[in-house]
């Protein structure tokens, strides 16, 4: 017993010890919530795309929502493990309420403006540098930039930064030496960065080395080297093959949020049409889902199930949403808990998942947003205007960052000795619209004024 209390006491250790006051009745993962509610990347998320951009609709998501809905689904899974698992040996081990909606609160703090696109701009901008990654860059934020303490950020417990560490591998370990982000050849007109070549390897960045170790400083040897193992494969960035219980309750979250939510918003706006759906989505595909609605839902769904599925996304927005609450239930109550068998710590030894043709319809529910919403004309060319205005702002940066840095901004970057993390963090931290107009201020050929915002 006396050990497993030390436990606690180490994953509920921060990087700066701080007393709590004698009239605070939260427990160390109540704070760690209360601080990213409170943060100021939190609240840049709802400037951030989600997938489509802002300002063509009030009505779908953006990083911010898509984050309290993942924190909402990772707190739902774990009831849903404390009720139905209960006799599971993870049980014991399964995260507080207020620390798994934490992680899905803090998932995507690092994701620059204009999502991905933004995402391997960036990467190409820190490509002598260190490169950049979102994942990694929420790390950085969480331990560094954000300002609840002098010099470890928002100073989380190391059991919600290990839950943030989605890729635990650093980024010079990840990278691939074959692929190597450059200018496309081809076109003379414009210069355009090779897009595939550009993005990043999962991974957190060299300059986190140091918080990555004190926060898996506490577990035996054998278990730290495993759970930083990694495949590689020629011509591709490695793939990191372990997270923690707390962080595979939230990546599957984020999955269900993705492959539902994002899927509801695409059909809303006319993207995913209901041919699409079909072509893309066979009844074979939904045939354990449909399942479910028969067994659940005998007399509503008539003799073609997948018809009255397939009728039911594509009609009215009541009965639309009515279903995409069905299916967010069905897929978390199809979440499992695994015992892995590879470590002694039950923080890594037990995983959230799931597995077979349930994971096969979610798959599909992803597949169609990637290939109809994500990677659709419409889209691409949205991400590719946000790609090249990140890159352009951040080039002008860099050329003379006492002159075009806001002086605040500035004043660290001479602090680090020149530092062009310091470029990338103030860059990745801007919303969309922020970017926007800092873009336009620097080449628009209007008049700018001495009074704009930086």
């Amino acid at each position: 017993m006396d050990t497993e209390i030390d436990m606690n006491d180490v994953w509920e250790a921060r990087q700066k010890p701080e007393r709590k006051a004698d009239d605070d009745a939260r427990s160390p993962f109540d704070v760690d919530y209360a601080r990213i509610i409170h943060s100021a990347s939190f609240r840049r998320l709802q400037g951030k795309t989600q997938i489509l951009n802002l300002g063509d609709s009030d009505f779908y998501r953006t990083r911010l929502t898509h984050s309290l809905e993942v924190a909402q689904i990772a707190g739902g899974l774990v009831r849903q493990f404390q009720t139905f698992f209960k006799d599971h040996p993870a049980c014991p081990h399964l995260p507080p309420i207020s620390l798994v909606q934490t992680l899905g609160f803090a998932h995507d703090l690092g994701h620059p403006p204009f999502g991905h696109g933004g995402e391997t701009a960036l990467n190409y901008c820190m490509r002598n540098d260190g490169g950049f990654e979102g994942n990694g860059q929420t790390l950085r934020i969480l331990t560094k930039l954000e300002n609840f303490s002098k010099a470890n950020g928002a100073n989380l417990t190391r059991r919600s930064l290990l839950g943030i560490l989605k890729y635990p591998v650093a980024y010079s370990s990840a990278r691939s030496p074959e692929i190597v982000p450059i200018i496309k050849d081809g076109p003379s007109a414009i210069r355009i960065i090779d897009r595939h070549a550009s993005e990043p390897p999962k991974s957190y960045l060299d300059c986190e080395t140091q918080v990555v170790e004190w926060v898996l400083s506490p577990l035996p040897i054998a278990d730290r080297n495993q759970f930083q193992a990694f495949d590689i494969k020629y011509g591709k960035h490695a793939r990191t093959r372990h997270k923690s219980l707390d962080c595979s309750i939230m990546d599957i979250a984020d999955d269900i949020a993705y492959g539902v939510h994002d899927f509801e918003d695409a059909i809303a706006l006319g993207l995913i049409r209901e041919g699409d759906f079909r072509r893309a989505v066979s009844e074979p595909d939904c045939a354990v889902f449909l399942n479910y609605l028969n067994e659940k839902y005998p007399d509503k769904c008539g003799n073609d199930v997948y018809e009255h599925f397939v009728h039911s996304l594509f009609s009215d927005s009541n009965t639309r949403k009515m279903f995409i609450s069905i299916l967010v239930r069905f897929l978390m109550a199809n979440v499992r808990l695994d015992d892995n068998g590879l470590f002694d710590e039950p923080l890594l030894r037990y995983r959230a998942g799931m597995t077979g043709v349930q994971h096969h319809f979610l798959k599909a529910l992803k597949d169609i947003v990637f290939d109809k919403v994500i990677k659709s004309p419409q889209v691409q060319h949205l991400e590719f205007k946000g790609q090249n205005m990140v890159v352009a702002v951040f080039e002008t940066f860099e050329s003379d960052p006492k002159a075009f840095l806001p002086t605040d901004a500035y004043e660290k970057f001479a602090a680090s000795g020149g530092d062009k993390r310091i470029i990338c963090d103030h860059i990745s931290g801007m919303t969309d619209g922020h970017l926007m107009k800092t873009y336009e201020r620097l080449f628009s050929p209007r008049m700018g004024s001495v009074f704009d915002k930086l």
